[in-house]
C-alpha cells in the first residue's frame, strides 16, 4: 500500500509534499505483522530481544506464548510491541486460535510437540521456523508445504544450524572453484568459559542437561573414514575421542555424535573420503564420563525401585558387587580400576557422590534421571558464571592435483544467564530467519533446513555483528587423525 500526503503551502499557494507527515501517515496505516513465539524458556531469550529491536522500525508485533504465562511476560521486557499469553500446546482451540492470528510460527517446543503446530500451520497457511531436526513426521508434511507454498524452516539454530550453514558456505566455495572434497569433519560444543571453569571436570551444565546425560545412546556412532565405513558402539564412545586446539582457549577433545553418515546427502558430498562429527568437551573430560557408562549410570530403560528415598552413595552402591567389609569408596576404586591419587577418583569426590545424607528425591526415577539430578547439584550456572560456544570444521579438498585443508573455528562467550552464548547462538539464526522470510527474502517453500544461500550469506553476515565470527585458515592436508 502507498500512502501520498500532500498539502497546501498558503505562502507558496501550492501543493507540497510533506516528508515529516508523509512518514506519519505510513506509520498510522502501516499493517503490523504478528509473529507467534511458542516457547519461552531459556533458549528463547536472545530469539526474543532481537525482534523486539527490530519491532518498530519492522512492524512487528510479537505473540509470546508459553504455559507458564509468568515466563512469556518475563520476555517481554514491557515492550509495547509484545503481547504474552498463557499456552498450553495439548489445548487444541486456544492453540490453533492462537497460530490463526499469527502471520509467521516460531515453536521453540520440544522436537517432539512441533508436528501438531505444523500441521495447524498448513491448515492456516502459516510459515514455520524451528531449531530442530526435521523429524520423519515433519518432512511428510513437505508435499503439503510445497501445495501451499509454504516455508517450514527447520534446523537453524546452533547446532543443527549453524554448524550447516557455516559448512555449506566454504563447501559451495571450495567447488566453485573447481575444487573437490576429500574430508570433512565437524565439531561443536556448549561449555563453560574460562572465567567461569571452576570444577575438575571444567564442565557445567549450558544446555537441557538430560541431553548431555543420554548423548550418544540409541545406536552406535556412525561415521566413514578415507573411504571406510566405521562404527563406535555407545560402550567404547568415550573412549575414541579426537584431539583440537582453538587458539586462545587451549586443547580440547571431541566424541562421535550418533550419525555423521546422513550428511553425505545433506551436504552434496557423496563421493568424500572422510565424514566425521563430534561433540567437543575439555580434554580429560570423556574418559572421566566413561566411568558412569561402564557403571550403567547413564541407563533410561528401568525405573530403580524407591528411587525417592535412595541416598548417592545407595545410589553408587546399588552398581556395586556385594562386600561384606570393603566400603562403597573401595569397591568403586576396584571396579573402575583407578588409585586413591588418580584425577578420576578426585573428579568423583567433587560430585559428592557418596554422601550418605543427600537424598535423591525423585520418584520411579531411572538411573539416568538420578545421575542428572545429582551432576545439576554440582554442574548448574551460578549468578555471575558466562557459557561458552566452540565450533570448528575441517575441510580437506584438491585443487589441480594440491590438497589443501581450511580450518574455520568459532568461538562465542556469553553475557550472563540469561543471554548465554547457547541462547543467542540458537535464537539468534532462528530471529533472522523470521524476518528474512517475513520480508520475502526466503522465498523457497517446503520442509527443509538452511542449506541454500539465500538462507546462509544473509544470516551469516549479520550473525558477525553479534560477535558470530568464523575464522578461517588454510593449514596443510593431514587427512583423518581421530
Amino acid at each position: 500500500m502507498i500512502f501520498v500526503c500532500i498539502i497546501f503551502d498558503f505562502k507558496s499557494m501550492q501543493f507540497v509534499i510533506n516528508t515529516t507527515i508523509v512518514y506519519i501517515c505510513v506509520k498510522l496505516f502501516a499493517i503490523m505483522r504478528t509473529i507467534l513465539i511458542i516457547g519461552a524458556g531459556r533458549s528463547a531469550s536472545s530469539l526474543i530481544q532481537y525482534l523486539l529491536n527490530k519491532a518498530v522500525e519492522e512492524d512487528l508485533h510479537l505473540i509470546i506464548g508459553d504455559l507458564s504465562l509468568e515466563s512469556a511476560q518475563n520476555k517481554t521486557n514491557n515492550h509495547p510491541n509484545a503481547t504474552a499469553i498463557s499456552l498450553d500446546i495439548f489445548d487444541e482451540r486456544s492453540r490453533k486460535e492462537a497460530i490463526q492470528k499469527a502471520d509467521i510460527v516460531i515453536s521453540m517446543l520440544p522436537a517432539h510437540l512441533h508436528i501438531e503446530v505444523a500441521k495447524d500451520c498448513i491448515i492456516y497457511k502459516k510459515n514455520m521456523v524451528t531449531a530442530s531436526y526435521i523429524s520423519d513426521a515433519m518432512q511428510e508434511l513437505d508435499v503439503l508445504a510445497k501445495e501451499n507454498n509454504l516455508i517450514f524452516m527447520n534446523e537453524i539454530g546452533l547446532d543443527p544450524g549453524i554448524d550447516h550453514m557455516s559448512a555449506m558456505k566454504v563447501i559451495n566455495e571450495i567447488k566453485a572453484k573447481g575444487g573437490k572434497m576429500l574430508l570433512f569433519e565437524s565439531f561443536c560444543g556448549g561449555l563453560v568459559a574460562p572465567e567461569s571453569d571452576t570444577n575438575l571436570w571444567n564442565y557445567k551444565f549450558t544446555w537441557a542437561p538430560r541431553n548431555v546425560v543420554l548423548a550418544g545412546q540409541g545406536g552406535a556412532a556412525k561415521f566413514i573414514q578415507e573411504g571406510t565405513y566405521k562404527y563406535i558402539p555407545y560402550c567404547n564412545l568415550f573412549r575414541r575421542t579426537e584431539f583440537l586446539e582453538v587458539e586462545g582457549y587451549g586443547k580440547f577433545e571431541a566424541y562421535s555424535n550418533r550419525d555423521s553418515l546422513k550428511y553425505l546427502d545433506v551436504y552434496g558430498l557423496n563421493d568424500v573420503l572422510t565424514l566425521f562429527r563430534g561433540t567437543i568437551r575439555r580434554v580429560g573430560f570423556s574418559k572421566a564420563w566413561n566411568m558412569f557408562v561402564q557403571l550403567g549410570m547413564t541407563d533410561d530403560s528401568y525405573v530403580m525401585e524407591d528411587s525417592e528415598n535412595m541416598s548417592y552413595r545407595q545410589f553408587v552402591n546399588s552398581f556395586l558387587p556385594y562386600h561384606p567389609t570393603d566400603s562403597v569408596e573401595i569397591k568403586m576404586r576396584l571396579i573402575l580400576k583407578i588409585d586413591q591419587d588418580d584425577i578420576m577418583w578426585d573428579k568423583l569426590l567433587e560430585l559428592d557422590l557418596f554422601n550418605p545424607n543427600k537424598k535423591v528425591g525423585l520418584k520411579n526415577a531411572t538411573p539416568a534421571q538420578i545421575l542428572e539430578k545429582i551432576l545439576t547439584d554440582s554442574w548448574t550456572l551460578q549468578p555471575k558464571d558466562k557459557d561458552m560456544i566452540v565450533m570448528y570444521h575441517k575441510f580437506g579438498y584438491e585443487i589441480e592435483g594440491v590438497k589443501q585443508q581450511i580450518d574455520s573455528k568459532m568461538v562465542c562467550i556469553g553475557e550472563d544467564q540469561t543471554y548465554t552464548a547457547m541462547a543467542k547462538t540458537v535464537g539468534l539464526p532462528v530471529a533472522m530467519a523470521t524476518l528474512l522470510m517475513l520480508n520475502g527474502k526466503i522465498k523457497t517453500p517446503g520442509v527443509q533446513l538452511p542449506i541454500r544461500e539465500e538462507v546462509y550469506l544473509p544470516i551469516l553476515k549479520e550473525l558477525e555483528e553479534y560477535g558470530v565470527i568464523f575464522k578461517e585458515q588454510i593449514v596443510p592436508y593431514l587427512g583423518y587423525n581421530a
